[in-house]
C-alpha cells in the first residue's frame, strides 16, 4: 500500500484500477486537494494497492503517515478502470 500524488485529474474516483509501476492497483480512497485555493491544477492524494491489501486497508491496518509517497503526473497514469466504467 502506498500513498500516491496525482498532479492534474485523470477522471478516477474511488475503487478504480489503474497501472502503477507496471503491476495493477486499486484506489483504494482519494482526497482532492486545490479546487478553491489550492494550486494551479488539482492534485488527488491517493490510497493505493493491491486487490490482497483491501482488508488491511477496510481494517485500518496501516499507519497513514508511514506509508510511501510517489507523485506522478495525469498524464502518465494508466487508466485501466475508472469507477463506474462498466465497458472495462
Amino acid at each position: 500500500m502506498k500513498r500516491l500524488i496525482v498532479s492534474g485529474d485523470p477522471d478516477i474516483r474511488k475503487d478504480a484500477i489503474i497501472d502503477y509501476d507496471g503491476e495493477e492497483q486499486v484506489v483504494f480512497q482519494i482526497n482532492r486537494n486545490g479546487d478553491w485555493h489550492g494550486p494551479e491544477e488539482v492534485q488527488l492524494w491517493c490510497i493505493i494497492g493491491t486487490e490482497d491489501e483491501r482488508e488491511a486497508f477496510q481494517k485500518r491496518e496501516y499507519i497513514p503517515h508511514w506509508l510511501d509517497v510517489d507523485r506522478v503526473e495525469a498524464e502518465a497514469l494508466d487508466v485501466i478502470k475508472a469507477k463506474g466504467d462498466l465497458s472495462v
